[in-house]
């Protein structure tokens, strides 16, 4: 693990570190079935200082000064109905690229300004076979943080930025079980005071933690089933 000795430059150099570090490839997910036609989509992971100093020349120096933008989807959606996830959605015509996709979903989803968020880099494409996507990540750094609700509440219930600290607390994590047939799939899960974060979302924060260094030791072994 990194300690505070190890942070020459802050969060947001060590975020920039891991998306161009070795840590991120589709082995992270399960895979997308052979042959499937899946749809491009993009997500926003949006971290800022917990603050309301904008970051813009101030970087946070270690991961208790930060949080991260996520929302609740609605239990009546066809897809991950009721999950917590990035803001994103799938790639429209008009987006140049998966930066405007990522940018203009979560802008739709919870009002955020996005001329406030500093992108600091794609990561690459990840498969979401649940839904049948290839999802990009786009990891932001929120350097005029606006203000966020649910835009749409046929699409998004709830919209929250959870402190970094506390998804990093071991008394928060789990690893997830859900059945579907006869395999049991398994991964990280976080208990955020009752909102439970877990499938894609969890993975990727999973990911991440791990490549920054920020991961605090915790139980693998404490197993629950996924509630749907």
């Amino acid at each position: 693990m990194v300690t505070d000795n190890q942070r020459p430059e802050g969060a947001r150099a060590q975020l920039l570190a891991a998306a161009h570090g070795n840590g991120w490839d589709r082995r992270v997910l399960p895979p997308l079935p052979e042959g499937a036609k899946a749809r491009a989509s993009a997500v926003l992971i949006l971290f800022g200082v917990l603050d309301s100093i904008p970051a813009r020349t101030t970087d946070a120096a270690v991961a208790r000064d930060l949080d991260v933008l996520l929302q609740r989807r609605a239990s009546t959606l066809s897809s991950h109905p009721g999950q917590v996830s990035f803001p994103g959605g799938g790639r429209d015509p008009e987006d140049r690229d998966f930066i405007d996709t990522a940018l203009r979903e979560a802008e739709e989803e919870t009002g955020l300004d996005p001329t406030g968020v500093e992108v600091l880099a794609t990561l690459p494409e990840l498969p979401l076979a649940a839904s049948n996507h290839n999802v990009t990540p786009v990891l932001g750094w929120w350097t005029k943080p606006s203000k966020v609700a649910a835009v749409d509440h046929a699409e998004t219930v709830e919209v929250f930025r959870v402190p970094v600290a506390q998804l990093l607390d071991p008394a928060t994590r789990y690893t997830s079980t859900i059945a579907r047939g006869s395999d049991v799939f398994k991964g990280p899960a976080f208990d955020v005071d009752g909102t439970i974060v877990w499938g894609f979302t969890a993975m990727v924060l999973d990911r991440l933690f791990d490549t920054c260094g920020w991961t605090v030791p915790w139980d693998a072994s404490d197993e629950r089933p996924v509630v749907l």
